[in-house]
């Protein structure tokens, strides 16, 4: 079902301001909003005041809301008058992005499905999705990017562009290529530890280990990295190097603490759904709160399970199947 959008596009008196430039687009660009407005007030704003600042598309729990023609140009990038980010990207605002919560996560799940089908409708490739902080280094799309989560989200846009029958993304490799343990890479702006060892056939357990990583979501630009990697059988089967607990963990009163549960929370660590920027360790803990909770909460919505925030069976299958 084709998602309908909602025209309250800008005067054309204020284009001078808001989209002067003509522009052909070859690139879409996500964000988060710095608030909790819906969708109708961030459009209105924008459209409204007296600042440069633009953007094409507002989405929202319920509805996706155009203000900037996708024939202009518009001013969210960060990367100057002549940016190829603020020049020639198709710029899409999460509203809700500030708190989070079930709003938040309807309405990115919204965005997911509208930017696939602008993909879909260009005959493009999630190759063509760029986030903000890849024009200007700005820490944007700010939860999604937080709660590290952007392969993820790219991820379930090229599911999402596949369904729509449009272009499929490159299948990784069945095989793990064999690298030698003198290889290096040199981290770029941009650069995701996922996309990393999946370039260069390396696990992410052992590119952290070589390396000394605790947190994959803060490597730094320039960091040189060590990169080794063995063969995998012909099936391309891997073992997960991380052991997970059975049984059922929730908040309780006491709160449930041990290893088991340092275990599902290296577990969501590795999986970008349990960061906690400036702690140690990761803030691994072994305590099973409402931080570790929110997190099984995440990953939860993400793959189609009951989000509860309750780790069982289905959501201890669906870890192990993914770290594999």
């Amino acid at each position: 079902m084709t998602i309908a959008v909602k025209k309250r596009l800008v005067s054309s008196e204020e284009y001078s301001l808001k989209c002067p430039n003509p522009m052909t687009p070859e690139y879409i660009t996500i964000h988060n909003t710095a608030n909790d407005a819906s969708a109708a007030n961030e459009i209105s704003y924008m459209t409204g005041n007296s600042e440069s600042t633009s953007y094409h598309f507002a989405v929202d729990d319920k509805e996706v809301i155009q203000g900037i023609p996708l024939d202009r140009n518009a001013w969210h990038s960060g990367d100057g008058t002549n940016g190829t980010g603020n020049r020639k990207s198709i710029g899409v605002e999460i509203c809700y992005s500030k708190s989070g919560g079930a709003r938040y996560r309807a309405a990115e799940a919204l965005a997911i499905k509208f930017v696939a089908q602008l993909l879909k409708e260009r005959g493009w490739g999630v190759d063509k999705i760029r986030k903000h902080q890849d024009w200007n280094g700005k820490y944007c799309p700010h939860r999604i990017l937080s709660e590290g989560r952007w392969d993820q989200v790219k991820a379930a846009i090229a599911a999402e562009l596949e369904r729509l029958g449009g272009k499929k993304a490159p299948k990784p490799p069945t095989k793990t290529e064999t690298k030698t343990s003198g290889a290096t890479y040199t981290v770029k702006k941009g650069d995701a530890l996922s996309v990393i060892a999946q370039k260069n056939g390396v696990s992410m357990a052992t590119l952290q280990r070589l390396n000394g990583i605790k947190n994959p979501n803060f490597i730094k630009v320039g960091q040189v990295l060590k990169l080794t990697g063995s063969a995998s059988s012909s099936s391309g089967k891997k073992k997960s190097s991380y052991t997970l607990p059975s049984g059922v963990f929730k908040v309780t009163s006491p709160l449930t603490k041990g290893t088991a549960v340092k275990q599902i929370q290296t577990a969501l660590a590795a999986l970008y759904y349990y960061p906690d920027k400036g702690a140690k360790n990761n803030g691994i803990d072994g305590y099973y709160g409402p931080k570790t909770a929110n997190a099984v909460k995440r990953f939860q919505s993400m793959y189609g399970l009951p989000a509860d925030g309750i780790y069982g069976p289905k959501t201890k299958a669906k870890i192990e199947a993914l770290l594999k």
